[in-house]
């Protein structure tokens, strides 16, 4: 049995990633626009970078496409393990943890896609997906925080770290107070600290006061993405 479901999550998670590295900024920005937005801007192909050298239409298409990775990754999962359970001692392998495990391996895959060199995205449209599909109440006071921060201060990065920083902030006393599972807690630990690092660029610009607006367009970069300016 023990082994039946080590089985099934290491397949829920191998799909989660191969699911969550599908490029989709990359892809649309071609076919739409002709552009190839890893020699733009930040060289990212999350939505942000889409947006600025792309344009709106196609940065929204992928973003909903960024989210729908997260989402379908966590709802596979459930599907391929089932209800099984199983315990070893005090700690419970079910098919939450499965999920949560199958969540967070699509927004490794989105950051670092097995078809871009382990290069990609920032992963927070994906990891809010994985909250659409564990915990939606959840996925939208993130999402509110992360817009309003954006709105507010034209710094996307500033907005989506506001954003998952606020996930974990409210899953802790869920968790403590509420009895939320503590699945909960993991994806929201572990998805936020691998968010804030893929920002860790972006926070230096920050504190350096040299961070791209939301506003403002990607020029054309022959720097690597890593050494590129933004978001």
């Amino acid at each position: 049995m023990i082994a039946t479901m080590i089985a099934r999550y290491l397949a829920s998670m191998i799909i989660a990633y191969v699911l969550g590295s599908i490029p989709s900024g990359l892809i649309l920005a071609k076919k739409m626009a002709d552009v190839d937005v890893r020699e733009w801007g930040s060289g990212k192909i999350g939505a942000t970078n889409v947006l600025r050298s792309a344009g709106r239409r196609v940065a929204i298409l992928s973003g909903l496409l960024d989210i729908l990775k997260g989402a379908a990754a966590v709802l596979l999962a459930g599907l391929i393990i089932g209800k099984t359970y199983v315990a070893i001692g005090s700690f419970g392998f079910g098919p939450l943890l499965g999920q949560v495990l199958a969540g967070l391996a699509a927004v490794v895959g989105h950051n670092w896609s097995i078809f871009l060199k382990f290069r990609g995205g920032s992963g927070v449209a994906t990891f809010f997906g994985g909250w659409i599909a564990l915990f939606p109440m959840v996925a939208i006071f993130g999402g509110e925080i992360l817009f309003i921060g954006a709105a507010s201060t034209l710094f996307m990065s500033l907005g989506s770290i506001a954003g998952v920083v606020g996930t974990y902030a409210i899953v802790v006393p869920l968790t403590i107070v509420s009895g939320l599972p503590i699945e909960y807690l993991i994806y929201a630990l572990v998805g936020t600290g691998m968010i804030i690092y893929t920002h860790r660029g972006n926070i230096k610009r920050l504190l350096a006061g040299k961070e791209r607006k939301l506003t403002e367009k990607a020029e054309r970069n022959v720097l690597p993405p890593e050494q590129a300016k933004g978001t």
